[in-house]
């Protein structure tokens, strides 16, 4: 079976990111209208600015000149996750103790598929989240997505 897209870009641009001090979010493949989009979202300590991406963009595009491994035509898009980043690894969620979060899940728990609150902790297998009403305990493994939220 042919290895997925999003693992062959991590290979690829690990190495550099990782020597440079950036954080790879997530790389996203995707079809929009006629078009393709390979999407990188990358961060640093203290946010990353329009120089990083575009030095960022340059490396990636190189390595995909060498190795091309999308047979369609497709644009390269590398920018922050910005305020409302996605939280993927179990890194993210610890992270993102004592701000607030948006998260959804797979199925209802306590009669709720979305909570959105503060993150009071997150010991690897529970996500604490004070909500508005109440302190509500969601199971890792339920989680369907999850971000920073920001509160207005």
């Amino acid at each position: 079976m042919a290895q997925p897209i999003k693992e062959i870009i991590t290979e690829m641009i690990q190495p550099f990111l990782d020597n440079e001090g950036f954080e790879l979010v997530d790389v996203e493949y995707v079809k929009e209208g006629n078009n393709r989009f390979l999407r990188v979202y990358v961060d640093k300590e203290g946010g990353i600015d329009i120089d990083d991406c575009g030095r960022i963009s340059e490396v990636l595009s190189e390595k995909l000149d060498e190795k091309d491994p999308i047979p369609d035509a497709y644009f390269l898009e590398v920018s922050s996750p910005g305020a409302e980043r996605p939280l993927k690894k179990l890194s993210d969620y610890e992270r993102a103790v004592e701000k607030n979060v948006f998260v959804t899940t797979y199925e209802p728990i306590d009669g709720a598929k979305e909570f959105e609150g503060k993150l009071l902790s997150f010991d690897g297998d529970t996500l604490v989240i004070q909500t508005p009403r109440k302190k509500a305990s969601v199971p890792y493994a339920k989680v369907a997505s999850a971000r920073l939220a920001i509160v207005f």
